[in-house]
């Protein structure tokens, strides 16, 4: 795994973890001192453009933090034990499963877990109805769609999910009477 340098208004640190999108900063993992994280966040929420690269010192490209990851964000800082260095993640409210918002970050550290992790936050955030056997239709339907739009990531997997209630209704009821997703054993048992 590589490792980036994330840089703004004379503080750096390590970056290990970091997800973008064009020039927006969705979510970061950094290594550094306290006094340079706590001031990297500041200047983030502030809407300050950090540059993430490779080198230390030189290059890279200009981040701000996305807007909607800016509204409500979380700063967790950890003390490393032995080397006095801290870990700090800045994660965005999107992110977290409990939110009350329609819209979700998903990051998974793999992506084999993704399909899962989406069916997850996807029915914990709409009224409607979804059983676990149409994990991977909804994964499916979500990529082909456009509601859930891979991110550039380092050391993590994430994707932007914007599920389309509207749409996604009628799809669901296509594929159920098109058996390309099984209606499940308990709606089958009420039936009869």
């Amino acid at each position: 795994m590589s490792t980036r340098h994330i840089r703004c208004a004379g503080f750096g640190a390590a970056v290990d973890a970091c997800v973008t999108d064009r020039n927006e900063l969705w979510f970061v993992s950094m290594l550094g001192n306290q006094q340079s994280l706590r001031a990297l966040w500041a200047r983030l929420l502030k809407g300050e453009p950090a540059v993430i690269s490779d080198d230390v010192f030189t290059g890279g490209h200009l981040y701000t933090l996305a807007p909607d990851a800016r509204a409500v964000l979380r700063f967790h800082a950890t003390r490393l034990p032995v080397t006095g260095a801290m870990h700090a993640l800045l994660v965005p409210d999107a992110a977290l499963y409990a939110t009350e918002r329609q819209d979700f970050l998903l990051l998974a550290r793999s992506e084999a877990e993704a399909p899962d992790l989406h069916y997850r936050f996807l029915s914990r955030r709409i009224d409607l109805p979804l059983h676990a056997s149409w994990t991977r239709w909804l994964w499916e339907r979500g990529l082909h769609s456009g509601e859930v739009r891979p991110l550039d990531a380092l050391g993590i997997h994430a994707w932007r999910c914007i599920p389309d209630l509207d749409a996604l209704q009628p799809a669901l009821a296509r594929a159920l009477r098109g058996h390309r997703i099984p209606v499940p054993a308990e709606a089958l048992a009420h039936a009869a």
